[in-house]
């Protein structure tokens, strides 16, 4: 026989640097061992159920758009017998969210992608799948403002892109690049920040998603 289980890759955007949610678990098998939250599925439990029961038993998350990703069966990937798992993925503000350690998560705590330790079961290659589908639609999705703040600067937008490309970008071929994008310039500027502070924008979802319609206008970057 065989199990199913769900896990739960969260990313976040802060100091310039993509992260992903890490619990240190407190059981076997991987006893102290980082991971990604996750755990069996109950046998009458959808999948979709089962995701936003399983990181809010973990982590006190709750209320996430979680997106199935991909499924990973390899017959060896548990010590303890055959389970099936499916990844489930969010992007989230981390300003707006408080995260706690519970049931069998003994510690929570933020990653920046490129410094992810060895983790328990196949979590390194679960997260590096979803992250590589993470990669994919930010290319062509206008979902980097669901990572960024609310209120966000240029720089903050290009230092996402360039984390995520592992490359520096032009400052003026990139700000080319967004011109299309339907940002509202707030006429506010950052607040307590050692250098010159720089002017905030936010994201007009309406605007976009009306411009998508009749122009046919595609997130691109």
């Amino acid at each position: 026989s065989y199990s199913f289980s769900i896990d739960c890759v969260i990313f976040g955007f802060k100091d310039g640097q993509v992260n992903v949610l890490m619990i240190k678990r407190s059981m076997k098998p991987y006893l102290n061992h980082w991971a990604i939250p996750g755990d069996l599925v109950y046998p009458d439990e959808d999948l979709q159920v089962a995701a936003t029961r399983i990181l809010t038993e973990l982590t006190n998350l709750s209320n996430l758009d979680l997106h199935q990703a991909q499924t990973f069966g390899d017959p060896n990937r548990h010590p303890q017998g055959r389970v099936i798992t499916t990844a489930y993925f969010a992007l989230i503000r981390i300003a707006d969210f408080e995260i706690e350690a519970s049931s069998f998560a003994e510690e929570v705590k933020w990653v920046p992608i490129h410094e992810v330790p060895d983790l328990a079961f196949d979590h390194n290659l679960i997260l590096n799948s979803t992250y590589e589908l993470l990669k994919k639609k930010l290319s062509y999705e206008p979902i980097c403002f669901d990572l960024l703040p609310e209120k966000f600067t240029l720089n903050q937008m290009q230092q996402l892109f360039e984390y995520v490309n592992e490359a520096e970008m032009d400052k003026a071929n990139f700000r080319k690049k967004i011109r299309p994008i339907p940002l509202i310039a707030l006429g506010e500027k950052q607040q307590n920040v050692k250098h010159r502070p720089a002017k905030l924008f936010s994201f007009d979802s309406e605007k976009y998603s009306e411009i998508a319609e009749e122009d046919g206008y595609r997130f691109k970057i």
